[in-house]
């Protein structure tokens, strides 16, 4: 198992793409905080892993935007585990409207969820890391969006572009700590909508050919934070079925 005995966090873990990444560490032999905002979710994630690892899954309910509860969730994982070893910045929102229709709540809306978070469990997490003494892998999760404008968003790109290059920046702050930080970039994952939201499309037009599945980015968010990562950080991989290929 690539991640045995690895103690990990991974947030907005109480569905989609959070939930398989979260699933995935467990099976590879990690224990997983599964942190998202809504407890039941939490629990709910927490119960599936636990029925099949038992006791690799911690449900941590936190409001990832908040610096004291992101600091009161660091130090549940720490003193339930001693260290964190590895951390999955997943959670993020979008929004769907050009900057003449955007509001400047839901800009700050939606840039506190995918980018000031980020920067909030990163913080706390490299700390734990460093005091601990013993390295530590850090992964944000970005977009294909955070590569290239998007007509109908304008918060979100942003953000995303952000997330990729805050963990450029990290790579080279925390190196001397041995801590490796490194982005994944998706496109067009297939999740489940919110509760009322509209459906969600399922055509793709890239080079494989299919939607890519919250399994896919697992994989290689387990290759980051295992020992085949090690010689990474500060760089990115490209999850999206070739999208940006050309």
């Amino acid at each position: 198992m690539q991640l045995e005995n690895k103690l990990t966090i991974v947030t907005g873990a109480g569905r989609n793409i959070g939930a398989g990444i979260a699933t995935r560490f467990a099976s590879e032999g990690a224990k997983v905080a599964i942190v998202d905002l809504i407890e039941e979710r939490t629990q709910a994630v927490a119960d599936q892993i636990n029925a099949v690892h038992p006791g690799a899954a911690l449900p941590v309910r936190c409001d990832v935007t908040n610096g004291d509860d992101v600091q009161a969730m660091v130090a549940k994982v720490v003193a339930e585990w001693g260290h964190i070893d590895a951390l999955v910045n997943n959670v993020g929102v979008v929004d769907r409207t050009d900057i003449l229709n955007t509001t400047e709540t839901e800009w700050n809306r939606v840039i506190a969820i995918s980018l000031t978070s980020v920067f909030l469990v990163s913080k706390y997490v490299a700390q734990a890391m460093v005091d601990h003494g013993q390295g530590g892998r850090i992964i944000n999760i970005s977009s294909t969006s955070g590569h290239q404008g998007r007509a109908n968003a304008t918060a979100y790109p942003a953000a995303k572009a952000g997330a990729l290059h805050l963990a450029r920046s990290l790579a080279m702050q925390l190196a001397p700590h041995n801590i490796r930080v490194n982005s994944v970039t998706p496109n067009r994952v297939f999740t489940e909508a919110e509760p009322g939201a509209p459906t969600r499309p399922t055509s793709v037009n890239n080079l494989i050919g299919r939607q890519i599945t919250p399994e896919d980015i697992a994989g290689a968010c387990v290759y980051l934070a295992g020992p085949d990562g090690d010689s990474l950080t500060g760089a990115d991989i490209f999850v999206d079925g070739g999208i940006l290929a050309g």
